[in-house]
C-alpha cells in the first residue's frame, strides 16, 4: 500500500470513529497523521477525489439520510447529529445532496449513497465501508447459486416455449402457503424473471411495472431475462467481491420503508425462487418435458467444489 493510501485508510477510520465529534476539524486530522494541514488535505483530496472535509460532510449526510427512514429522532436533531448548526441549515444541505427536503425524503426515500469519487459511504449502524482493495477472481458457491438460478429459468422458458397456451395458462394444483395464489405455468415463470427484475429497480432505486406480469409471452419473458438476469447477477458478484453481504439498503416500495442486508436479499431471492422452480419444473414434467429433470445445481456447482 502507497502512503497515500495509508494516509487515506487512517483518514476513514478516524472519521468513522469519531463521526459525532464535530469539533475535531481537518487540522487534528493531520496532526493524527503527523503532516501539515496543506500536505494532509492535498494528499486526502489526491486520493480520495474530495477534500476531507466534503468526504466528513457526505458522509454525515448519508448518515443522516439512514436516520430519517430507519429512526423516529427529530428532522432536527437528525440534522444537529450531522453537524449542523439549525433545522434550516440542515434542510438546505440536505436539498442541495438529495433533490427534495428532509420531511418529504423521509416519505419517499431513494438511495441513501451519495455520488463518491472514492467508493466510501456511510455504512450501518455507525462505520464505514472501504472499496475492496484486491480483485477477487475466484468464483464463490453464492454466485455460482445465482448463476445456476438465471440459467434455470432461461431453460424453462424455452421449453414453455413449446407448449400451448391452453397448457401454460392451466392452473397448477398445488397449494404453497405464502407464494403465488392461481399459480399457471406462464405466471410462474414470469414471476421468476420478475423477481429479479424487481429487486434490480429497488437497487436503482426505481419503481417496478408489476403489469408486465400478467399474461406475459414468452417472447416477453426471453427479453426481460435477457436484461434482469445478468444484471442481477452482476449485482451479486460486485457485492460477494467487495465483502459487502451485511451492507444494509432501503427498500422504499414496501410500506413502510424496510432495511435489508444484501446478504438477505440474495437470500430471500434464491429460497422463493427454489419453490417457484420446483413448481414450474413439475408442470413442464405434467406436459411431458422431463429433460431439466429437478433443477439440482449439484453438477452446476460442482467445477468450483
Amino acid at each position: 500500500m502507497s502512503a497515500a493510501s495509508d494516509t487515506f485508510t487512517t483518514f476513514v477510520t478516524a472519521v468513522a470513529d469519531d463521526l459525532d465529534e464535530h469539533r475535531l476539524r481537518g487540522e487534528g486530522y493531520a496532526t493524527r497523521a503527523n503532516l501539515s494541514r496543506f500536505h494532509f488535505d492535498r494528499l486526502i483530496r489526491a486520493t480520495a477525489g474530495e477534500s476531507p472535509a466534503a468526504f466528513r460532510r457526505r458522509v454525515l449526510m448519508e448518515r443522516a439520510a439512514f436516520r430519517l427512514v430507519t429512526t423516529d429522532a427529530t428532522v432536527l436533531q437528525i440534522g444537529l447529529d450531522a453537524g449542523y448548526g439549525s433545522h434550516e441549515a440542515f434542510t438546505r444541505a440536505f436539498r442541495r445532496a438529495y433533490g427534495v427536503p428532509p420531511r418529504r425524503w423521509r416519505r419517499t426515500p431513494r438511495q441513501v449513497r451519495l455520488p463518491a469519487p472514492n467508493g466510501v459511504h456511510f455504512h450501518p449502524p455507525g462505520s464505514l465501508r472501504l472499496p475492496a482493495s484486491t480483485e477477487v477472481t475466484e468464483m464463490t458457491l453464492l454466485v455460482k447459486m445465482v448463476e445456476h438460478h438465471v440459467w434455470l429459468i432461461g431453460q424453462m422458458v424455452d421449453r414453455a416455449g413449446r407448449l400451448p397456451d391452453a397448457t401454460l395458462d392451466r392452473p397448477i394444483e398445488m397449494n404453497i402457503e405464502g407464494l403465488d395464489d392461481g399459480q399457471t405455468l406462464r405466471g410462474v415463470l414470469s414471476r421468476l424473471i420478475g423477481q429479479m427484475a424487481m429487486w434490480n429497480q429497488v437497487l436503482a432505486s426505481n419503481d417496478y411495472d408489476w403489469s408486465v406480469e400478467r399474461g406475459e409471452s414468452i417472447a416477453s419473458m426471453r427479453e426481460r431475462l435477457a436484461v434482469a438476469g445478468p444484471a442481477f447477477v452482476e449485482e451479486v458478484r460486485s457485492v460477494v467481491a467487495d465483502g459487502r453481504l451485511d451492507e444494509t439498503f432501503i427498500d422504499a416500495h414496501c410500506e413502510p420503508p424496510e432495511v435489508f442486508t444484501y446478504g438477505g436479499l440474495v437470500a430471500h431471492v434464491l429460497t422463493f425462487a427454489a419453490v417457484r422452480r420446483t413448481v414450474a419444473l413439475g408442470a413442464l414434467a405434467s406436459a411431458g418435458i422431463t429433460d431439466l429433470g429437478n433443477g439440482d445445481p449439484r453438477e452446476w456447482v460442482q467445477p468450483a467444489a
